[in-house]
């Protein structure tokens, strides 16, 4: 497990082989002084490596996600974290859990993900807290699953496995431009659905955009997860400060690209923040990404936007592609230069013209100019056909 030392009480975050992250509490050493809320803030934005690494601040001068909606299908999202006021829209709870009495307990990995994909920040300036790779776009909390160690796990309602591909369906119907899914493993994830797959297929008709964590798995098996595998889905894993692909990121031919995966902070399900490794926080980050050329191309599609992120890549492989890295490290700005590149009017198709369809207008010279130049031809025809068939008569 990985901590980060911020001089506060904050939580590790262990990632299980579902992509799912469990909390745990640590203090950090302060010299037995308990840390004001602006340097925990101040803390957390010092340890956001990823800023840098995607190439945000450049980015943002182009987009910073306005006017996009991201849907976060997760473990719920705190709309009341400093970082993410303001920034969530309220979804349902699929999970079969409603109105149990452990509310205020909701959703430390949705908020996590939240965070990444739409953090603002707060404090003097909002120099503090955890910034979203597209601060100004609004999350959508839907609820499909528990925290990995939650007792309530073993006594959801039956159906409740159909909670991702009916959050899939409630996205697309609601208005997401961007669906984040930075989850996967655990019972039937590694064989996948009928029904989630046709989930995504018909979001992706309905113009938006699919994220998944390629997996936590590359150590223990390597299993293809799910939905990630699904086609049409941008599958991310993780790489570490170096950009190194992270030896737990799955490897598969359905990686898409990969992205900041280790030593992450994000906000906590409470008010402070917590760190920790996983492909769950390289997805969201693709998500935002995806925002970003959401809100700056508001025209392109699904699958216009995937084939921006992955034109966009730093350190490409030599071949192109490779199940570690996809085709490459992500980066927000060189995908919204290709978004750019991308979002052109195709040319040199002839416009229709102004009789196009229904005929020439009425009172229109067409016909009868068209007529005199029939006629013409004819006339031509004739005389040649005359001259050919006169018979000259003997010279004497």
């Amino acid at each position: 497990m990985r901590r980060l030392a911020l001089p506060v009480l904050i939580a590790g975050l262990v990632t299980g082989a579902s992509g799912l992250m469990t909390a745990a509490a640590t203090r950090a050493d302060d010299g037995g002084e308990t840390a004001r809320p602006d340097d925990v803030a101040t803390a957390a934005r010092a340890g956001q490596w990823q800023l840098g690494a995607l190439r945000l601040p450049e980015a943002w001068r182009t987009s910073r996600g306005e006017g996009v909606l991201v849907a976060v299908l997760d473990t719920g999202v705190n709309a009341h974290h400093p970082d993410l006021r303001g920034a969530v829209v309220p979804g349902p709870d699929l999970t079969g859990t409603e109105g149990r009495e452990r509310e205020a307990a909701w959703g430390p990995h949705g908020t996590a993900m939240a965070s990444l994909i739409a953090g603002r920040g707060h404090g003097d300036g909002r120099k503090g807290g955890v910034l979203g790779v597209a601060p100004a776009a609004a999350v959508m909390s839907i609820r499909v699953t528990l925290e990995n160690g939650d007792p309530l796990r073993g006594r959801q309602r039956p159906g409740w496995r159909d909670a991702l591909a009916k959050g899939i369906r409630y996205a697309a119907d609601h208005g997401a431009d961007v669906i984040s899914m930075s989850l996967g493993g655990g019972s039937g994830a590694w064989e996948g659905s009928a029904a989630e797959e046709e989930a995504v297929q018909y979001a992706i008709g309905k113009g938006a955009v699919l994220v998944a964590s390629s997996g936590n798995d590359g150590q223990a098996g390597n299993r293809k997860n799910f939905p990630a595998a699904y086609p049409g889905v941008i599958a991310v894993g993780a790489v570490d400060r170096r950009l190194k692909v992270t030896a737990f990121s799955n490897k598969q031919d359905y990686v898409s690209v990969v992205a900041p995966g280790t030593e992450i902070v994000t906000a906590d399900g409470g008010d402070s923040y917590v760190v920790g490794d996983g492909t769950s926080s390289a997805a969201a980050m693709v998500a935002g990404i995806a925002a970003l050329i959401r809100s700056a191309h508001p025209g392109l599609s699904p699958y216009h936007v995937r084939m921006a992120v992955e034109l966009g890549t730093r350190k490409r492989p030599a071949d192109g592609y490779s199940p570690a890295y996809g085709h490459g490290v992500a980066n927000a700005l060189l995908a919204l230069r290709e978004a750019a590149r991308l979002d052109v009017p195709a040319s040199g198709a002839p416009r229709p013209g102004p009789y196009f369809g229904a005929g020439p207008a009425p009172g229109s010279r067409v016909p009868v100019v068209t007529g005199m130049v029939v006629l013409a031809v004819l006339m031509s025809a004739r005389v040649v056909l005359r001259q050919g068939g006169r018979r000259r008569e003997p010279t004497t």
